[in-house]
């Protein structure tokens, strides 16, 4: 007589990871998960592999980790998985000050994001 299971957030060949407190702002995060959308998951994870951009890394990390749960827990075929959505969400922002002239303080807000990767299972057309 115990708790029945919980129904799947995302569809039965769909799986999902997600990144809180990444530092950096929204803004900036979102210009590297444009980068990756639509794209088959070997070629996401070469261009972030390759990317200048600091928080790349960590977005990497957040792909490999849903290529993980579409292997491990849904039993998706990694060949076939393309990044079907990668949004981002704002954070917590930290308040900092600095002291300027004439008695002024000068705010510094230095702000945090967050990033969901949705992989997804697609039968290649031959």
């Amino acid at each position: 007589m115990g708790k029945e299971k919980n129904p799947r957030r995302v569809a039965e060949n769909e799986a999902l990871a997600k990144t809180r407190m990444l530092r950096t702002s929204p803004q900036k995060l979102n210009l590297v998960a444009a980068m990756i959308r639509g794209k088959k998951v070997e070629r996401a994870l070469s261009d972030l592999t390759f990317s200048k951009k600091r928080i790349a890394e960590d977005v990497r990390k957040c792909l490999q980790s849903a290529i993980a749960n579409a292997e491990n827990n849904h039993n998706l075929d990694v060949d076939e998985l393309v990044v079907a959505e990668a949004w981002v969400g704002k954070n917590l922002v930290m308040k900092r000050g600095r002291p300027r002239a004439r008695g002024r303080f000068g705010r510094i807000q230095k702000p945090f994001a967050e990033i969901t990767i949705k992989v997804r299972q697609v039968e290649e057309q031959a």
